[in-house]
This record gives structure tokens, C-alpha cells and sequence, in this order.
């Protein structure tokens, strides 16, 4: 189909009453905008956030320990902060407005901490040859980087959850060039990450790190402003989904409800004795009654203090929900035990993005014989290329293969293609941990004749991280992708925008994760007689035994999983022949 004949049929009206105003959807039109915004956003947000590590030890003279603990709250907050700007969305403003207020604040954040590094008043003096000769920054210069970093959190946590349903909104669900649409979009959206990610981390990182921190800080702020810009010049064919109250709530009556009424007995025919009513125009899909959590239950139980009205509904949700409320409670449960095993593996990851720095430091970083160094943070490119490399082999050549084995459309199931993914990151971590005891080898027996600001320098060659870093693209390819698609199908289609946050939400928790074992580790080992795990100059410290931690650690958590993927039932599926009954079943006279 052509992009006239698509556009065309995207501009059908979809009118719901007489007194409802008549919806053009342009979702190809408005997708340029859309796109563009993403792209900027990201290149801004990216590349800020992939060297910054190295300006706050460099230029904000933190030690190892600080930054990278101030680095890990800052990622928790920020994608914690997605469940708010979710809620705030749904609930007040709608996805065109909060994604408007934080593209502004994301971008005043950015120049914020471009302005810490342009003007001399706001950040420490540089350190002298000898370390006692750094001083940190003054309360004052602390309270201008975290203000930049606030109003960044801001800017993440309403971009994040709104800007794949506002692209989504953009093109009519009822017509196949629209749900070709969407897909479309989707696709467009993880490449559009990964390209920013594959900029931020070879030509601003390089500017950041070779040229100038100044202009290196400063060239993220002007994308941003630029994705701004691109934002409100589509503002005129957006089609603007009005907010119609949080879906929270249901979930909120169906738990106290059950509550309430927790001493009551569950009828030996739920299916046939529970409140079934279904909201009409509801988006939800109709979904089948399920025996686990069986105690919520209980909150569709008809009792005679109840009182029904004569549409069908509770006159007091807070008293009686309905069991089509209940069973989407109940895909939210179901979920949780698969997010928190998430939290396990993002650490792994995580390591991989923070340490693998440090390690590039006190690596040699020659491109063969010349002078030119890689920076450091630049090493993580070869962790987006794999992913990027991986996605168009497996699509077309592991999937249609896996679907004549297995008879499946998607070749694998989702909770399968997340547990290899989760596989891939213990043994990233376990090559991690490998490289590294070599790395510190070679820097202790034959050093490169160089130093980095923390210690010598190993003659090992930069390029030994690429085997982890591959594995863990490999890694995301997998399972970070899937749990995308799991919570966006798992979720009711009512709770989609929280569907989003929630792999953010995961990758928060796994930050204060991180920065507490790594809280633990350095005081626990500070006074050990085998010296401290993780010091500010590697070779003193033995960050192999970390990395073997952080893969017992994701050992078990895979076992975990596989337990937990055992248990899950997959929304709609499994129907018994009590479903069944409950579905078919007629009234008599109908």
C-alpha cells in the first residue's frame, strides 16, 4: 500500500456519538514530527548521560565511589519518576501536554549542566598532578548539578511513558493501514534509541572528552531545544487523546474490596456466582476467569447489601467490582514476579555501562599503533552494535526457523526470549569478571608506561571488553526488548502508558540496587585482609571478584525465573472448560 492510499485511510472519522467531534487520524503526516522529537530527545538525553560519568570524576573531581552512587540514584529516580509522569498523564494533563512541559524541562536541565561546565564559577578548579591537590565542588556548585539533574528527572519521567502511545494515538486502530501504522512506528522508535546511542557515544562523547566539555555539554542542549522545536511545529494535525481518569483506580477498589470482604466464601462456581458486567464501550479486552489469586475474588461477590443499577453497574464500586475488573487486577499480579526478576538482570547490565569505563581508563586505548585514543565511554558502541547487528538476523533468519520448529508465530514465547536474554547477561558478567583479573595482570607485571588519573595504565588492549559488551547487546536484544512487548500485551489496554514505565520502573530499582551492593561491597571490603574490592585505582583492588558476585547473583535469579515462568499464564490463554462455560454459557430465554 502506498503512503497516499495510507494516508487516505487515516483520515477516515471515527465518530462515537452525534454530540463527539469526528477524529482525523494522520498518523504518517504527524509520524516525522514524532519521530524527530524522539531522535533529538534522545541524542540530548544520551549524550549527556553516556560520558557523565567521567565529567564528574574529571571535572566535578569525585571519587569512583561518589559519582558512580550519585549516578545510580539519579537513573532510579528518573525512571521511577516514569510511574508518576504515567499517572499525572492519564489521570490530568493527557500525553500531548506532559510531553510538551517535559520536553521544556529536559531541555532547561540540559543546559543547565552544560552551563557547569562553561562557567569557571560553577565547577571545582582543576586538580593538580597530585591528587591531594583536588577539591571538590562547593555547596553551591552541588546544588547547580543536581537542579540540572532534577529538572532532568522531570523531563524523563513525562517523555518516557508518553512518547510510544502518543505516536500510537497518532494512527486509527480500526483499519489495517493504521495497525500497520503502529507497528511501523514501534520499529522506528528502538531505532531511533539506537542510533542516538550509537552518536552520543562516538561523536559527543569524542567532543566531550578530546575537545571541550563545554561544547561536548553544550551540543546535547541544542538538540534537545531542536526536538522541541519539531514537537509543536506537528502540533496542528496531533490528534489529542483527552485523559479519562486513572486506571489505578479500578485496581485500588478491587484490593479494598477484597479486603472488606475477606471473610466471605468463595462460591464453588465463581465463573457463574460472581459480578459480570463489562463496560460497553470499554477498550479492555474481554478476559477469561482464572484460578490464581483467587482471594480478589472475593471483591466480586454479590451480597445483599449490594446494589446493582439498571445499566448493569455497581452503585458502589468501592462495595462491588466486577470480575472483568478482577482478572485485570489480576494480569498486573502476574506481572510482578517477572519485573522483579528484571531487577536482577539490569544489574548485571548496569555494570557493564559504569565499571567497563573505569577498565577502559586503565586500558590501552591506542587504535593500533597511532597516537588517537578511544575515549573510554565510546567502548560502549560495541554493546549497541550487537544489538543493532542481532535484531535483523534474528527477525529474518531465527525466527522463521524457530516457527517450523515450533510451531509458534513468534518463534519462541516472550517469557523464553526474555530467560535467554537473562542467561546471556550471567555470562557477560562471568567474561567480565575473566578480563578483567587479566587486565589487572598485565597492569601489575607489564604496565603500558603511562598513567591515567587513577592508576597505571595495562597494556592490554582496550578491545579485550568487546566479547562482554557484545554479550550483553545480545543480552538487551533479548530480554530487554521482550519484557518491552511482554508488559505492552500482558497489561489490560487501558494501562498501557504504565505498561511503558514499568520496564523503566525495573531498570530504576535495579540503580538502587546497584548502588547499595556496591555500598556494601566497599565497606565490607575496605577493612578485609584481601583490601578493597573497588578503589579508586582498579589495580589495587580486585573488581574481578565483584563481577563473580554479580553472576552467582544472576545465577540464581534465572533460576528464579524459570520458576516464575513455570507458574505465569499468559493473558487469554490456557482456557479451561470452565472459561469455556463461562463464555458460552446463555441465559435461558435469550
Amino acid at each position: 500500500m502506498s503512503v497516499e492510499s495510507m494516508e487516505k485511510n487515516e483520515k477516515t472519522s471515527v465518530v462515537e456519538g452525534e454530540d463527539e467531534p469526528q477524529i482525523n487520524y494522520r498518523g504518517i503526516k504527524a509520524m516525522p514530527y514524532i519521530i524527530g522529537n524522539e531522535t533529538f530527545e534522545k541524542l540530548g538525553a544520551i549524550g549527556t548521560l553516556s560520558n557523565l560519568l567521567i565529567y564528574l570524576t574529571s571535572v566535578f573531581n569525585m571519587k569512583h565511589i561518589t559519582a558512580t552512587t550519585l549516578i545510580n540514584i539519579f537513573n532510579g529516580t528518573t525512571n521511577f519518576a516514569t510511574l508518576i509522569g504515567a499517572f499525572l498523564c492519564d489521570t490530568y494533563f493527557g500525553r500531548y501536554n506532559t510531553l510538551a512541559f517535559a520536553s521544556i524541562a529536559s531541555f532547561l536541565g540540559l543546559l543547565l549542566i552544560a552551563l557547569t561546565a562553561a562557567v569557571k564559577k560553577l565547577h571545582p578548579p582543576h586538580c593538580g598532578e597530585q591528587e591531594s591537590h583536588c577539591i571538590g565542588p562547593t555547596a553551591g556548585q552541588f546544588v547547580v548539578l543536581l537542579s540540572g539533574f532534577a529538572l532532568m528527572i522531570i523531563g524523563a519521567g513525562g517523555i518516557r511513558p508518553c512518547n510510544l502511545a502518543f505516536g500510537a494515538d497518532q494512527f486509527n486502530p480500526n483499519t489495517e493501514s493504521g495497525k500497520r501504522g503502529i507497528n511501523s512506528f514501534f520499529n522506528w522508535y528502538f531505532f531511533t534509541i539506537t542510533f542516538a546511542q550509537l552518536v552520543s557515544v562516538t561523536l559527543v562523547v569524542y567532543v566531550q572528552s578530546d575537545v571541550s566539555w563545554s561544547i561536548g555539554l553544550g551540543i546535547p542542549a541544542i538538540f534537545m531545544l531542536v526536538s522541541c522545536f519539531i514537537f509543536f511545529m506537528g502540533t496542528k494535525i496531533y490528534v489529542i487523546v483527552k485523559p479519562e481518569g486513572s486506571p489505578l483506580t479500578s485496581i485500588a477498589q478491587v484490593m479494598v474490596v477484597a479486603a472488606k470482604k475477606r471473610r466471605l466464601k468463595i462460591p464453588e462456581q465463581p465463573w457463574f456466582s460472581l459480578f459480570n458486567y463489562s463496560p460497553p464501550k470499554s477498550i479492555n479486552s474481554k478476559l477469561p476467569y482464572t484460578q490464581q489469586f483467587r482471594f480478589l475474588d472475593k471483591a466480586a461477590i454479590i451480597t445483599p447489601e449490594d446494589e446493582i443499577k439498571p445499566d448493569g453497574t455497581a452503585a458502589n464500586p468501592w462495595r462491588l467490582c466486577s470480575i472483568q475488573q478482577v482478572e485485570e487486577t489480576k494480569c498486573i499480579f502476574r506481572v510482578i514476579p517477572i519485573w522483579a526478576a528484571a531487577i536482577i538482570y539490569h544489574v548485571a547490565l548496569v555494570q557493564q555501562q559504569q565499571y567497563v569505563v573505569f577498565q577502559a581508563l586503565q586500558s590501552n586505548r591506542h587504535l593500533g599503533k597511532t597516537n588517537f585514543q578511544i575515549p573510554p565511554a565510546t567502548y560502549t558502541i560495541f554493546s549497541l552494535m550487537s544489538l543493532t547487528l542481532w535484531l535483523p538476523i534474528y527477525d529474518r533468519l531465527v525466527v522463521p526457523f524457530l516457527r517450523r520448529l515450533t510451531g509458534k508465530e513468534e518463534g519462541i514465547t516472550l517469557l523464553q526470549r526474555i530467560g535467554i536474554g537473562f542467561f546471556l547477561a550471567v555470562i557477560a558478567s562471568l567474561i567480565a569478571a575473566f578480563i578483567e583479573e587479566r587486565r589487572k595482570s598485565l597492569a601489575l607485571t607489564r604496565p603500558l608506561g603511562v598513567h591515567s588519573p587513577r592508576g597505571a595504565v595495562s597494556s592490554m588492549s582496550a578491545l579485550w571488553l568487546v566479547p562482554q559488551l557484545s554479550l550483553a547487546g545480545l543480552a538487551e536484544a533479548f530480554a530487554a526488548i521482550g519484557q518491552v512487548e511482554f508488559y505492552y500485551k500482558q497489561f489490560p489496554e487501558n494501562m498501557r502508558s504504565f505498561a511503558g514505565s514499568l520496564f523503566f520502573c525495573g531498570m530504576a530499582a535495579s540503580s538502587y540496587v546497584n548502588s547499595f551492593l556496591i555500598s556494601i561491597v566497599h565497606h565490607t571490603t575496605e577493612r578485609s585482609p584481601s583490601g578493597n574490592w573497588l578503589p579508586e585505582d582498579l589495580n589495587k583492588g580486585r573488581l574481578d571478584y565483584f563481577y563473580y558476585l554479580i553472576t552467582a547473583l544472576g545465577v540464581l535469579n534465572v533460576c528464579y525465573f524459570v520458576a516464575c515462568a513455570k507458574w505465569y499464564r499468559y493473558k487469554g490463554e490456557g482456557k479451561t472448560t470452565i472459561a469455556v462455560e463461562m463464555e458460552t454459557k446463555k441465559p435461558e430465554n435469550a
